[in-house]
């Protein structure tokens, strides 16, 4: 595939996840009957987040050492748990439960400044990390560094606040 395929690619898979979350957030789509299991999932989510933190934080450090192999490995599995995150959180907000943030005080506009935060570079970084993915498999040293300078701190930023929006909202569900 030639580079100009794989950025089509890169930004209809982008477009396509940002229309179906905008989908679910509008309520398009719900379910009659809404299985116990799914109940689970934002914890999965949160499970899943921080451990794609500390698989992020550890590959940098692998980096570091110049071990590029064990750098991959944790990447693809960073990888790997980031699209089974996005299967199981339009799972959860395809079923149409809501659940609304009851804090009070400062704590108010703390958890909607990280919220909106978290939200915005989400949706930003999936490119982002799909090119630099992309990048580095290919073993394009020059333009996968240059894409990490920011893919790295943004996708740490949003697995970070993932675990802390769940932990703040973890009352509300």
């Amino acid at each position: 595939m030639s580079d100009k395929a794989i950025f089509r690619l890169v930004w209809g898979v982008s477009i396509f996840v940002f229309v179906v979350v905008v989908l679910l957030q509008s309520k398009v789509v719900s379910w009659r009957i809404v299985p116990d299991w799914v109940f689970f999932l934002p914890k999965l989510n949160a499970i899943i987040n921080a451990t794609c933190s500390v698989l992020l934080i550890t590959s940098f450090y692998y980096i570091k050492k110049k071990d590029i192999a064990t750098h991959k490995k944790l990447n693809i599995i960073t990888f790997i748990l980031s699209a089974l995150f996005l299967v199981s959180y339009i799972i959860y907000h395809s079923t149409g439960n809501e659940a609304k943030f009851g804090g009070q005080g400062i704590i108010r506009p703390i958890y909607f400044f990280i919220l909106i935060t978290h939200i915005i570079l989400a949706a930003l970084v999936l490119p982002l990390v799909l090119l630099s993915f992309y990048r580095g498999m290919k073993m394009q040293v020059d333009k996968h560094r240059k894409l990490v300078r920011w893919s790295f701190p943004i996708w740490l930023y949003v697995t970070i606040t993932g675990v802390i929006v769940y932990l703040m909202m973890a009352p509300y569900y």
